[in-house]
Parts: C-alpha cells; structure tokens; sequence
C-alpha cells in the first residue's frame, strides 16, 4: 500500500496558512479536510492541495510528515513556489 505526505493551505484574512499530513488516499482526506471530518485545526476553512509525495512505507510516510510539519522554511518555500 502506498501512502501519501501532503501539504494544504489555506487564506485566513491576509495570511496564508498550512497544514502537513500522510494519508493512504488524498483525495477523500482532502474531501474530509473541506467537509469539517478532518483533523480540528483543519475544520471551518476551504483547503487546496499545494504538494505531495508518495511512500511506499507507513512508518516512513509518517518519519517525513513529522520532518515537513516541523521544518516552517520549507513549508513557506513550498507554497511560494505554487
């Protein structure tokens, strides 16, 4: 099974914000996200699909979504660029 490491974002006001994730299907989790099933700090806002990358391993999908939820340059880096 394949899984996914995802980044959204989002407008709030004049600030663009974001969210890291891993998901085996993105999506339904993007679907979920935009639909107020999503985690909570997703809830209430319209999200779009800025990146992802495929894993062929759970454990390790989850090793980088922890590294891209804790590096903030590269997330900014990432939604400038798209």
């Amino acid at each position: 099974m394949n899984f996914f490491v995802y980044l959204i974002k989002s407008k709030d006001k004049n600030k663009t914000i974001s969210y890291v994730g891993y998901t085996s299907n993105i999506e339904r989790r993007l679907i979920k996200h935009n639909n107020n099933k999503g985690a909570k700090f997703t809830k209430g806002r319209k999200w779009e699909l800025v990146y992802f990358k495929k894993y062929n391993s759970k454990v390790i999908a989850m090793k980088e979504e922890y590294k891209l939820k804790k590096n903030y340059k590269l997330r900014s880096k990432i939604i400038m660029e798209k």
